[in-house]
């Protein structure tokens, strides 16, 4: 659980000493990764079965350059388009104030306005990385009154509003073309033909420690945020109006060892970068044992790293041992 973003350095070594043109990150979750290969000139697929990691990665990895110029701004600003207010309806005493809620509403009427997909997904990407912004904890597991938590950090200062126009911007200085044709995908890893592909980066959801430590828990808002709730089934009895989660074997011990031994025979062929934590299930031997089944040879290199959950100042911090398991 938790964004590579600190540790990309140390990634991006490992994958400079492999000698490859295409890659896949099957999990993309915060594209960060896709983002690293795309930076190294690679063709680069990028899947989630994440709407919200969808639209990011297309934001980010499968956009060739395109930009929100400021007078899509304008279109996206102006006044509610079609008077939606699902959102405040739902979410009022929930999570952010009214004028927030009523924001969310305001952009996603206007997001039809944008003719490019690309803008839409940099809008998006740009609506989501504002809600974690501004939410306290920058999770969405407990409701609150907002003025109950600030404390003087501009984060919680901001209203989403402004928050959304410095993201604009910041997404925008991401968006590059690097040559090639990348992709981004919405689905099953299972799914992905693996032809073609030269390396698979792999970082799936392990079996959680606790129930509440998920990542469609934990994230729920931003996953109905990317569609604007279409089709989204609430967990019943939810204060927050949690998603029903969907079924992923990587989650449950019954299947995780299974799901891993599937997952590195449809890469046989490519060479596999595992991202494992050594708090995560199955231990690490028995992954490199599995991964050997179908590699020559599986080099483990390791990290120290530490995983920040939320904002605050008591803010969990969970050490762990961060491995890359190479297989060839």
């Amino acid at each position: 659980m938790g964004s590579k973003y600190r540790l990309l350095p140390w990634i991006h070594d490992v994958l400079g000493e492999l000698s490859f043109d295409s890659a896949l990150d099957g999990f993309s979750g915060s594209g960060s990764v896709a983002y690293l290969l795309k930076s190294m000139g690679k063709q680069v697929t990028a899947n989630d079965r994440l709407r919200f990691s969808h639209e990011i990665a297309t934001a980010i990895v499968e956009n060739p350059g395109v930009v929100v110029a400021p007078e899509d701004m304008e279109l996206l600003l102006r006044a509610n388009a079609d008077k939606r207010d699902f959102i405040q309806r739902t979410f009022r005493g929930i999570f952010f104030e009214e004028a927030d809620l009523a924001f969310l509403d305001l952009v996603w009427s206007n997001l039809p306005a944008l003719d490019d997909p690309y803008k839409r997904a940099l809008t998006l990407a740009a609506l989501i990385r504002s809600s974690v912004k501004r939410q306290p904890r920058g999770v969405f597991t407990v409701a609150g009154d907002p003025e109950h938590y600030k404390d003087g950090r501009r984060d919680l200062r901001l209203s989403l509003r402004e928050h959304f126009v410095e993201q604009v911007d910041t997404y925008n200085l991401a968006a590059f073309d690097n040559g090639r044709a990348n992709h981004a995908f919405h689905g099953d890893v299972f799914d992905v033909d693996p032809k073609g592909i030269d390396l698979v980066y792999l970082d799936p959801p392990y079996v959680p420690r606790a129930d509440d430590n998920c990542y469609v828990k934990r994230y729920h808002f931003l996953e109905g945020l990317a569609t604007y709730w279409e089709g989204a089934e609430f967990t019943e009895r939810s204060r927050v109006k949690k998603l029903k989660k969907p079924y992923t074997p990587f989650s449950y011990r019954r299947d995780a060892t299974d799901a891993f031994d599937r997952l590195f025979r449809q890469f046989a062929d490519s060479i596999i970068v595992l991202s494992y934590s050594s708090n995560g299930f199955p231990d690490l031997s028995t992954l490199v044992s599995l991964m050997g089944r179908y590699k020559k040879v599986v080099e483990v290199q390791g990290r120290d790293h530490r995983y920040h959950f939320g904002t605050h100042a008591n803010v969990e911090r969970n050490q762990v041992t961060e491995y890359l398991i190479v297989g060839q």
